[in-house]
């Protein structure tokens, strides 16, 4: 669901690293490969799967389900899997076009009058393929703040109503901008049509057909005391474990499933024989035809015109729930996924009849997510092969070390400058954006304080920074997203408005706080 920004943008570039002919792996290698990434850097706990011509080859976890119970990782063990979960909302709605309730050219107004974009022309040619395909002339990762950090009392509803608030960065369906709230409103097309909410559908409809016995649309259907891997960070050279994201039934269908390998290689098997699935592959989910148009790219976010001399790569794209590239002339079908504390990767290449999937609970855990299955990929591609997990433990070394020199240098002035006079009664006050809700300015314990009211995780003090503009410290550590507030003041210096941005250049995009627009109302 929520992709991490540092990582989706290297993502795109190791995209062209792969290509063509297969050879076997065994698992004294993936298990080699495993104890030398876990060695280099602080991952927690691991899970890995790979499907190759109709049989699972390989599916065991690895390293702890949390540093605290020291309770060891299996091929069953749950993990969130983010952002993967958005192939099965576009299965899902697959299954409904194959039943004639539903076409992917259909408006979304058809089944949701009260959806609206920022636009009247968007909004009445908003189509379902539009929900799943990332460009809706939105920002990237637009109004997520809405769901994350967890914890909000956001309803559909305000999802379906805060689009019209959002200012398009793009022109309709000419850029890709990664999106997941419309991948809620997917979810509810799904409810609107079938009367069962995502989640049921998803359980009902794929994962009780497949077998997948474990696996669960929502981590609050997860019973207790279950098999689940616990989210930790690994930022400052520390591992701590963290508490584990609930976005409800709400965040469902853009990255709500929690499962384990052994329940994912159903789900890749079901992909590799086109929808088919059981004894003999007697019967279907989807049809071929449906797959074909999942797997079509739809939005192009990389093209070369001369092929790339190492791999040959052409183009990467997004289809419907997956990221498509050319690679030898061989198509690699994938995603990504990844929440607070948990990292995620699943891998098609359908000619190879090959699927990986790569499961961590580690944030960033020295991108191990993409490290291990690069190299399977590897293993088993007529490719020169690259150290990727000693390559990207020192690029996600790198990246942190970058971030923590721009934050230092953000509160190094706060220390500086904490002697400053700041008179407290011209920022007081509430403020409104009109996607997010009120936020309030208050004094407490002699210091200023932000609170979001509708989003009680995002609260904390208020250091100053410079001229009108201060340093938020939030309460919620599970990722670093410390904030600036910059405050607008009239002419007898009374503050009117509120723009915000993220202080480290590392902070997930989901943290959009450069969209908010809040404005006094008191």
């Amino acid at each position: 669901m929520i992709q991490f920004k540092h990582i989706y943008i290297f993502v795109l570039v190791l995209l062209i690293q792969v290509s063509g002919f297969s050879q076997d792996v065994s698992s004294a290698e993936i298990d080699a490969l495993v104890a030398k990434t876990m060695g280099l850097n602080n991952s927690v706990g691991m899970a890995i799967a790979i499907v190759k011509d109709g049989k699972v080859i390989h599916s065991k976890g690895y390293g702890l389900k949390s540093i605290n119970s020291k309770d060891k990782v299996d091929e069953n063990t749950l993990f969130s899997i983010a952002s993967n979960s958005k192939a099965f909302t576009s299965a899902a709605l697959a299954i409904l076009v194959d039943e004639g309730k539903l076409s992917w050219d259909d408006k979304v107004v058809d089944y949701i009058p009260e959806f609206k974009m920022y636009d009247d022309y968007v909004t009445a040619n908003f189509t379902i393929t539009d929900l799943l395909t990332h460009r809706s002339g939105l920002g990237l990762g637009a109004g997520d703040l809405m769901i994350f950090p967890d914890g909000g009392d956001f309803t559909i509803d305000d999802v379906l109503k805060s689009f019209q608030h959002q200012t398009p960065t793009s022109a309709f369906r000419t850029h890709y901008d990664y999106d997941n709230l419309l991948y809620i409103v997917a979810g509810e097309v799904i409810y609107r049509i079938s009367g069962s909410t995502w989640a049921d559908f998803i359980q009902t409809r794929i994962f009780d057909p497949l077998g997948m016995k474990t696996a669960k649309p929502l981590i609050n259907r997860i019973p207790a005391h279950g098999n689940v891997a616990l989210p930790h960070s690994s930022y400052n050279n520390k591992i701590v474990e963290v508490p584990a994201y609930d976005g409800g039934n709400l965040v469902g269908a853009a990255g709500g499933i929690n499962a384990g390998v052994n329940d994912l290689s159903k789900w890749m098997l079901l992909q590799l024989y086109k929808g088919k699935y059981g004894d003999s592959l007697s019967k279907t989910l989807f049809s071929e035809k449906v797959q074909k148009q999942m797997w079509s790219p739809l939005t192009i976010t990389g093209y070369n015109l001369y092929a790339d001399e190492r791999t040959g790569n052409h183009f990467s794209a997004y289809g419907l729930g997956w990221e498509i590239s050319d690679v030898k002339g061989k198509i690699i079908v994938q995603h990504t996924g990844g929440l607070t504390g948990m990292l995620s990767r699943t891998i098609l290449v359908p000619e190879l009849n090959l699927g990986i999937v790569v499961l961590t609970n580690t944030d960033p855990g020295g991108y191990a997510f993409y490290a291990v299955p690069e190299t399977i990929l590897d293993m088993y591609l007529d490719i020169d092969k690259k150290d990727w997990v000693t390559e990207l433990t020192a690029y996600s070394k790198s990246q942190e070390k970058d971030g923590d020199a721009v934050t230092k240098a953000v509160w190094d002035t706060v220390e500086a400058n904490k002697k400053t006079k700041i008179d407290f009664k011209n920022y007081i006050g509430t403020y409104n954006d009109p996607w997010f809700g009120d936020i309030s300015i208050t004094e407490k314990d002699g210091a200023l304080w932000f609170t979001c009211k509708r989003s009680p995780k995002l609260n904390g003090q208020m250091y100053f920074y410079k001229a009108t503009t201060f340093a938020v410290k939030w309460e919620f550590t599970g990722m670093p997203c410390d904030a600036f507030a910059t405050f607008n003041l009239n002419e007898e210096g009374k503050a009117m408005q509120i723009k915000m941005k993220g202080i480290s250049p590392n902070i997930d995009f989901s943290f959009d706080f450069h969209d908010l627009n809040l404005t006094r109302i008191d």
